[in-house]
């Protein structure tokens, strides 16, 4: 199926906007100060979470891990109260109490970010089984990294939801490096997808720096999902071009994977087929990247004019 030219532009819009999120949060955290917590960036992935939410309904859930920036963007999240709290502000999308790492919109159905590794595989096959008896028309699809493939959790989730035919996506953001660790030195199999054989399930490889390709194997398996195929297990193959933090100095990745790495960057991939084919043109490219700067700096500038919260409210919206 041919992808819509509408989706392929806002699939570039979406990453165009996660990298200057992205490049903004590098900057402002050479700041002392300017921000808590440990800032996780997925820069050089941005088509795997513009893909896979090009792909999906409003009413679908995405649940995701400690690399989430991208991922929430894509599926709508409002950039000012993302921004303002990953300042930890009282106009943060969760009132200032959950920084960077534990990112919640719910409102773009996006109800959960985890930093446990692994931690998404359950909670997705949980809300997965919801949409089941409910007998929903949406889906779930589960982001996390290569790493978390190695957990229990992982194995647990994967046995579960095909036993089920749950409509839930895993979907495997393969960037190399759990965290300081090479690929090799922490999992045999060259690709992870080959996993889902031992469950009865799809398991699908596709270039995680590729968005057309991405955006067509999430589109599919959802469909499957929806008439009650059951889950998929699509491999991303991508890269970190960042630590895995930003206090990260990355000496364990050689220079020239980088550089090789960044030079197969998704964002200029696909502008450059779709300014190349005239879809777009040149200097509607730079009103692309302007608009995007635009909106990351309306962010920056209302999160830092927002407040903090008050000491008594951490005792707020506290149920257990």
């Amino acid at each position: 199926m041919e992808i819509p030219t509408q989706k392929k532009i806002e699939m570039l819009e979406t990453m165009l906007l996660s990298r200057k999120f992205s490049d903004s949060l590098v900057e402002l955290c050479k700041i002392q100060g300017k921000i808590p917590g440990m800032m996780i960036l997925s820069t050089g992935q941005e088509a795997v979470g513009s893909g896979v939410c090009a792909a999906l309904e409003p009413g679908d859930v995405i649940i995701t891990n400690h690399r989430s920036h991208n991922h929430l963007l894509s599926k709508g999240a409002d950039p000012k109260e993302l921004m303002a709290e990953i300042f930890c502000k009282k106009t943060g999308c969760n009132k200032g109490k959950s920084g960077t790492l534990h990112l919640a919109v719910p409102e773009v159905n996006a109800p959960c970010t985890t930093t446990v590794v692994g931690g998404t595989l359950p909670i997705a096959v949980g809300r997965a089984f919801a949409q089941q008896y409910r007998e929903e028309s949406a889906i779930t699809v589960c982001f996390f990294g290569d790493g978390a493939a190695n957990e229990g959790s992982f194995h647990e989730a994967l046995n579960l939801a095909a036993l089920w035919q749950l409509p839930v996506i895993f979907l495997c953001e393969n960037n190399l490096y759990a965290g300081a660790q090479r690929y090799e030195e922490h999992t045999r199999v060259i690709d992870l997808a080959k996993r889902a054989g031992a469950y009865g399930m799809p398991g699908v490889i596709v270039d995680g720096n590729d968005v057309q390709a991405v955006y067509a194997a999430a589109r599919d398996a959802r469909q499957r999902a929806l008439e009650g195929g059951g889950p998929t297990l699509i491999e991303c193959k991508t890269y970190r071009c960042r630590g895995h933090g930003e206090t990260d100095p990355q000496h364990y990745q050689p220079r020239d994977e980088i550089k090789q790495w960044q030079e197969k960057c998704p964002i200029p991939r696909l502008s450059d087929e779709l300014v190349s084919s005239r879809v777009i043109s040149s200097e509607e490219l730079k009103g692309m990247e302007s608009r995007a700067e635009k909106i990351v700096e309306d962010a920056i500038r209302f999160a830092e004019e927002s407040p903090y919260p008050e000491p008594h409210e951490a005792l707020e919206d506290v149920y257990v």
